[in-house]
């Protein structure tokens, strides 16, 4: 039981050498712009396959430095809810 803790902490999940999460948010966006825009203004698919494959370059590369960018990305959409303080105080404390 340890040994699958360690390594899903140690080794996080990782598509064509980039975290998942910033890897699927690149096509799932990149993918339908190519489509609507092979459809409405036939443009070249090549300058969309070249921009998917630089932007997973700067993704592969920032996944390199910071392994557990997928769970930063998850904990940063789970925190940033604006709350409602108690005391009156700058910022968010929360607080129940």
């Amino acid at each position: 039981m340890q040994d699958m803790i360690l390594k899903a902490v140690a080794q996080p999940p990782k598509i064509f050498w980039g975290p998942v999460l910033p890897v699927a948010l690149n096509v799932g966006l990149q993918f339908p712009f190519m489509f609507m825009a092979i459809g409405l203004g036939d443009v070249n698919p090549l300058l969309f396959i070249a921009s998917i494959l630089l932007v997973h370059g700067g993704i592969v590369l920032a996944g390199v430095r910071e392994p557990h960018l997928s769970a930063m990305i998850q904990a940063f959409g789970q925190t940033n809810k604006v709350s409602r303080n108690l005391y009156v105080e700058k910022g968010n404390k929360f607080e129940p």
